[in-house]
């Protein structure tokens, strides 16, 4: 229990990585604690829209941990620019790190799911991975254009930076998503 009370410990520091989306009442920023909790809640809540049957357990423990290595890594946000091949590297480092704090069989456990989501391949993967592009859609619509008109983004980006990604998880949310935007640049 030592170990995983260092670890619970440590993940306390997520509360801290602020994101570039706003909280819909625009009131301040929201955390990367707050956004893996917002996002095991969308996928609670839209279970039954997966494209396939998902494990939505595996679903949700994915969510919770996709994010934690921002805690050495940082938030980088789709619409801005960055050396991709060097965050992967950031990113893999922090999650050796940070999942190495937990006991060898539950590290293991952990990085593995993290892995599974990054590279997006198994069903939950792709459904975890829908959720996390649906979820700052739903924020910048209901924000006035949030982080999109930060970042100057227009109507084609969006579809193309959420577009295949939704789709391939659940293509009823991209159905309400795309509508979503449309409406919204329109």
């Amino acid at each position: 229990m030592e170990k995983q009370l260092s670890f619970l410990i440590e993940i306390d520091k997520l509360k801290n990585v602020i994101r570039k989306s706003p909280l819909i009442d625009r009131s301040r920023r929201e955390n990367s604690a707050e956004h893996s909790w917002h996002l095991a809640l969308y996928a609670l809540v839209l279970s039954g829209e997966a494209n396939v049957g998902v494990n939505i357990d595996r679903v949700i423990r994915m969510l919770l941990l996709h994010d934690i290595v921002e805690i050495d890594a940082g938030d980088h946000p789709i619409h801005e620019s960055n050396n991709s091949e060097h965050q992967r590297e950031l990113e893999l480092n922090a999650a050796r790190r940070i999942f190495g704090l937990l006991p060898s069989e539950q590290a293991k456990e952990f990085m593995d799911l993290w892995l599974e989501f990054e590279s997006g391949e198994s069903d939950d993967a792709v459904f975890a991975k829908s959720l996390d592009r649906f979820q700052p859609l739903i924020h910048n619509v209901e924000t006035g254009g949030g982080t999109w008109v930060d970042a100057d983004v227009t109507q084609q980006q969006v579809k193309e930076r959420y577009g295949r990604p939704i789709s391939a998880g659940s293509a009823s949310m991209w159905r309400v998503a795309e509508e979503l935007v449309d409406n919204h640049f329109d």
